[in-house]
């Protein structure tokens, strides 16, 4: 199988994660309600490991292999963060209408592009961030589909039809770097320092906020999960 085709592969695969998350969030309910709620958090802390994981093990590294200005590098990355920053405020001026839904686009997306430049000029790492973002997907599409569907007049199979309609853009945005991020890698780095950057502010924002619950330590084994899946792909990686 070509570069192409198995960057389209992955791409496709890590949007379909998004699908199955909201489909396992048809689950109502989970008795008994201790339970529920420690599985909720659990799969919030989950997620969160996995986007430190891709930020730590890939993004970073990448990014700054490609952006050889310390200056240039760390301001992308604070770029990153104040524009999520300000796409939060934004929201809580609309009453935070879904915020869990935009907050996944606006890592899926930055995210699939650089995929498709990374597959186009080689990197060993994409395959591992192409898991990371799937890994990603499936708790931030549970949530997603709970969020969109606790809105008035929402209806099940249209939040559905949404989340299917979400698939497309992975392997779009990704063949939209194969083309145009490969060629200009300075532009590539720059979109995983930026990506980076927001991804950490959702994280202390967001998701670890909610990830938390008293006297609680499912959640925190969580995290810790989901960046040893990382980690293990990295090493993979590594030594073979």
């Amino acid at each position: 199988m070509s570069e192409f085709a198995t960057m389209l592969l992955l791409t496709t695969l890590a949007g379909g994660c998004i699908l199955v998350g909201g489909l396992g969030a048809r689950i109502e309910r989970i008795r008994p309600d201790w339970l529920e709620n420690e599985f909720r958090h659990g799969i919030i802390a989950f997620g969160g490991g996995a986007l430190i994981s891709a930020v730590a093990l890939v993004l970073v590294p990448e990014g700054v292999r490609l952006v050889p200005s310390a200056w240039g590098a760390s301001f992308l990355l604070l770029l990153g963060g104040i524009t999520f920053f300000a796409l939060d405020r934004f929201l809580g001026t609309r009453q935070r209408e879904a915020p869990q839904f935009v907050a996944m686009l606006a890592d899926y997306l930055p995210e699939s592009l650089a995929l498709g430049g990374m597959f186009a000029i080689g990197a060993p790492t994409a395959p591992i961030l192409a898991v990371l973002v799937g890994l990603q997907n499936l708790p931030e599409g549970f949530n997603a589909y709970r969020e969109l569907n606790s809105r008035p007049g929402a209806r099940t199979g249209r939040t559905l039809w949404l989340m299917c309609a979400l698939i497309p853009l992975g392997p779009l945005v990704g063949t939209l770097g194969w083309l145009y991020a490969a060629e200009h890698t300075l532009f590539l780095g720059g979109i995983m320092l930026f990506a980076s950057g927001g991804i950490l502010y959702l994280l202390f924002q967001d998701i670890a906020p909610q990830s938390h619950l008293q006297r609680q330590w499912a959640p925190a084994l969580g995290a810790v999960l989901g960046f040893g899946v990382g980690m293990f792909g990295q090493l993979l990686v590594a030594g073979g």
